[in-house]
């Protein structure tokens, strides 16, 4: 069993930058792939990024590509989110994830463990 906790979300004005961590319970963190999904109200939970259990390959949706960053620290057994140039269309719950895959990719349903979630919430 996984447990993931997110954290770092907050109130943040447009341009601005926040960065989220994801630290997880369990022996095995190294061989589980990592992604971060999003949901705003009234839309469905989305993609946002993902990366490889060894951090060797990385994706990323394109609302996001350019301007996020997803790795992690196996030691730490934490993936984190660096979320720069942020924009009022990025306010969303943050959800982290893990799969015990090499590779989990876009995919919700490829996903075998989630956190709770934290608040983005991007001003004008």
């Amino acid at each position: 069993q996984v447990q993931l906790v997110e954290s770092g979300g907050g109130l943040v004005q447009a341009g601005g930058s926040l960065k989220l961590s994801c630290a997880t319970s369990g022996r095995t963190f190294g061989y589980y792939a990592m992604g971060w999904f999003r949901q705003a109200p009234g839309k469905e939970r989305e993609f946002v990024a993902a990366i490889r259990w060894s951090g060797g390959s990385t994706a990323y949706a394109d609302s996001v590509k350019g301007r996020f960053i997803i790795s992690r620290d196996n030691a730490k057994k934490t993936v984190y989110l660096q979320m720069n140039s942020l924009k009022t269309e990025d306010t969303a719950v943050y959800y982290c994830a893990a799969t015990e895959s090499p590779w989990g990719g876009l995919i919700r349903t490829a996903y075998d463990y989630w956190g709770q979630g934290t608040q983005v919430t991007v001003s004008s």
